[in-house]
């Protein structure tokens, strides 16, 4: 019997030149992954108490062919974390800061959950900013008391402790199957976690599971049907924080947009079905250049 190898970060960047490195983002400092050296950039942004390594399965193939950046986004990871509620025009205003400030004058975005309420903000407000955008298990169009109370109960749990066991459960929350929520990963969010300005920010960071401050900030019918860029939405069928009629909607709302849904696949489906995604990604991209 031929025992399976363990990925691990190294691997999926063996071979990569890149480079990790702190950016001025309009006054915050902002952790960065580039690589490649194509004329065209995609830049990935993550989800909630996330950061850059939600992106590791996808960059190197990527990077084939594009400039790929990742970041930690607004008072996540190892980025700067102000002392306000981080509601999505100060997520927006991050993102084109960072843009600013490392020369784009217009990317792709990849946007897993929050990542993709701010891209899909950002296409709504800075069209001129996005060549194309995509959807990945994407949040910000709907307002679930039950959703928005797991998220924010398992994740205040996991960052006001230092038992690693209750981080390991927030990152098996995202995962259909576990063994994707490797102990590589576990680790790295563990770490990001005990960091002392992460546990003082942690009412900011989970300011959009507050009701009132989650409906001012959702994206609503209308402004989806705003979105004038090529949109791919990809959706996991056991995604634990939306259900396939939420994808659906989004699909119908935004004019032109494609929507995939992937089978045994949760919250994370560029990580979860990383090799369907990769491909599915890149065939998005070259139909819709700049």
């Amino acid at each position: 019997m031929t025992q399976e190898l363990t990925r691990t970060i190294w691997t999926e960047l063996a071979g990569l030149d890149f480079s990790l490195s702190t950016v001025d983002a309009g006054g915050v400092p902002t952790r960065s992954l580039q690589a490649g050296h194509g004329d065209e950039t995609i830049v990935f942004l993550h989800g909630t108490s996330g950061h850059l390594e939600a992106f590791m399965r996808n960059i190197k193939p990527h990077a084939e062919r594009y400039t790929v950046h990742a970041i930690d986004m607004l008072g996540h990871g190892y980025t700067g974390k102000p002392d306000y509620p981080y509601e999505i025009p100060r997520y927006r205003d991050h993102l084109l800061d960072y843009l600013d400030a490392v020369g784009i004058e217009k990317a792709h975005i990849g946007g897993e959950s929050l990542g993709g309420w701010v891209g899909g903000r950002t296409a709504i407000d800075n069209p001129d900013r996005v060549i194309s955008l995509q959807l990945l298990a994407a949040g910000g169009t709907v307002a679930n008391p039950e959703v928005m109370e797991r998220i924010r109960t398992s994740t205040r749990r996991a960052v006001e402790s230092n038992d690693v066991e209750l981080t390991r459960k927030r990152m098996h929350l995202l995962m259909h199957d576990p063994a994707n929520a490797t102990e590589e990963l576990v680790a790295i969010r563990h770490a990001i976690y005990q960091q002392p300005d992460f546990v003082a920010n942690i009412d900011n960071l989970l300011s959009l599971q507050d009701m009132d401050t989650r409906l001012r900030n959702i994206l609503t019918p209308d402004q989806l049907a705003q979105i004038t860029v090529p949109t791919l939405v990809v959706w996991g069928r056991n995604n634990p924080f939306g259900d396939v009629p939420e994808a659906n909607a989004m699909h119908q709302n935004i004019p032109g947009s494609e929507l995939v849904l992937f089978d045994d696949c949760g919250h994370w489906p560029q990580h979860e079905q990383a090799e369907k995604y990769n491909e599915l990604s890149l065939a998005f991209l070259e139909k819709h250049p700049a």
